[in-house]
C-alpha cells in the first residue's frame, strides 16, 4: 500500500464518517420536525435546529481541503510519516464527526418536540445544541494543526 493511497484513506474516512453522522443527525432532527409540525406551525424554528448537525458534514470537506489545497500535502511524493498524520487526522475528525452529529441530532430533536408541546426553548436548544458542535470545531482544528505541522 503506498503512502498517498493511505493518506487517502484517510480523507476517505474523514469526509465519509462525518457525512454519514450529518445524514443520521439531519435524519433525527427531521423526522422530529415533521411530528411537530403536525401539533405546531414553526417551520422556521424546525428547519434551524434540523439543518444543525449537517455542519460535520462540511466539516469533513473542510479538512479534505485543508491537506490538498491549503497545504498541499495531499501529492505523489507524501512520505509514510505524513501519510500516517493525514490518515490518523482524518479518522479522528470522521469519527468525531459521526458521533457529535447524531449525538447534536438528538440534542436538537428534543428540543423540536419541547418547542411542539408549548415550551418556549428554540434558544435554549440552540445554546445546547453548541457543545456537540464544539468537538467537532476542535477536530477540525486538530486537522488544521496536522496539515501546518507537515
Amino acid at each position: 500500500m503506498t503512502s498517498l493511497f493511505f493518506a487517502y484513506l484517510g480523507v476517505a474516512l474523514m469526509i465519509g464518517l462525518a457525512g454519514i453522522g450529518s445524514a443520521f443527525g439531519v435524519t433525527i432532527t427531521g423526522n422530529a420536525a415533521v411530528g411537530a409540525l403536525k401539533k405546531v406551525d414553526k417551520f422556521g424554528n424546525f428547519i434551524v435546529l434540523t439543518a444543525l448537525p449537517g455542519t460535520q458534514g462540511l466539516y469533513g470537506f473542510a479538512g479534505y481541503f485543508i491537506f490538498a489545497n491549503m497545504f498541499g500535502i495531499l501529492t505523489p511524493t507524501i512520505d509514510p510519516f505524513q501519510a500516517a498524520a493525514v490518515f490518523g487526522g482524518g479518522l479522528a475528525l470522521g469519527l468525531v464527526g459521526l458521533f457529535s452529529a447524531i449525538r447534536q441530532g438528538q440534542v436538537c430533536a428534543n428540543g423540536i418536540a419541547a418547542i411542539a408541546q408549548g415550551h418556549d426553548v428554540f434558544s435554549k436548544t440552540l445554546i445546547l445544541a453548541v457543545f456537540p458542535e464544539l468537538y467537532a470545531i476542535v477536530a477540525l482544528a486538530g486537522v488544521f494543526l496536522i496539515g501546518s505541522s507537515l
